[in-house]
């Protein structure tokens, strides 16, 4: 089947079904132009919330549909490929989340999203990286902070914040492929080119930039700037959106190994797949996700 058929066979069968597509900035450029909603994981959470629609079809990892299940339990949320998981997400276990709080007893868990349902079910409130800064500031003063699991936006937000957290050591693979020399490198090929980075790059990384940000805030930023050349430093998803809204502007990606292949599993053949055959259906234990759905909605709230 040639593209062009494809893309209308996945819109009957979308408004067959009353199905939404949410897809994530990091996903391929033609699945991002055949969703519905293209976001981050905030943004999407909260499309996931408030959709009227009967199907949600998630174009990222588990942990992002996952967290639509969380939050529309009466919907069917469906994930193309059940191997897109997150390897960040994989390096927190509960078992290893209850001797971590056991050792800080009394402490507040603060959850970055990318991370399992039951993870989210032990935190207190969840963040993405668009928004840890206020979540961590909204939190108590005085009170013991565990921040999992990803140790580098938990660096970022420290030093932000000024607060002190106790980090778990995740990390993103895809964000620590970014070398503190590919900067260097890119500013020598691209002079006047601004660098903007992920906060789940590593501290010399974040450094060496000139702004940092979550994916919407460097949409955002690059957008609204008045320069006209780029350095992405994160997964090269970006930039596509980057590119669609801004064509008079340049954008290079920061290395070409900023890739995500848990991201790219996801393709128009497979949504077409998972709209007809209704694979494959996040299921969640139920008093999981009612204890996560709490954190979950703290982080929205917040904003």
């Amino acid at each position: 089947m040639d593209t062009a058929a494809l893309i209308d066979r996945i819109g009957r069968l979308r408004r067959e079904r009353n199905a939404v597509i949410l897809a994530h900035y990091y996903q391929r450029g033609d699945v991002q132009d055949i969703a519905d909603f293209v976001g981050d994981s905030l943004d999407l959470s909260r499309r996931a919330a408030a959709t009227p629609a009967d199907v949600i079809l998630f174009c990222g990892v588990q942990f992002m549909a996952e967290t639509a299940k969380i939050l529309s339990p009466l919907k069917t949320v469906l994930l193309p490929d059940r191997n897109a998981g997150c390897p960040m997400a994989n390096m927190l276990t509960r078992k290893e989340l209850d001797s971590f709080k056991a050792a800080h007893p009394g402490a507040l868990v603060v959850a970055y999203v990318n991370c399992s349902a039951e993870i989210k079910a032990e935190a207190d409130l969840c963040c993405t990286s668009a928004n840890a800064v206020n979540v961590v500031q909204s939190l108590p003063a005085g009170r013991e902070i565990l921040f999992v699991p990803d140790m580098s936006l938990g660096e970022y937000v420290m030093r932000t914040t000024g607060r002190e957290l106790v980090l778990w050591p995740g990390y993103c693979p895809t964000h620590h492929r970014f070398l503190a020399r590919d900067v260097e490198e890119q500013r020598a090929l691209h002079p006047g080119a601004l660098v903007c980075v992920h906060p789940e790059c590593t501290r010399d990384v974040v450094a060496a930039a000139d702004f940092v940000g979550s994916t919407s805030q460097i949409i955002t930023f690059c957008t609204g700037s008045s320069a006209t050349a780029f350095i992405i430093g994160s997964e090269t998803g970006m930039l596509h959106p980057l590119r669609k809204r801004n064509p008079a502007k340049a954008f290079f990606p920061l290395s070409p190994l900023g890739d995500c292949p848990n991201m790219k599993l996801t393709s128009l053949e497979k949504i077409g797949w998972c709209l007809e055959d209704n694979e494959f259906a996040i299921e969640l234990d139920e008093q999981v996700r009612l204890k996560a759905y709490q954190a979950v909605e703290k982080m929205i709230r917040i904003g």
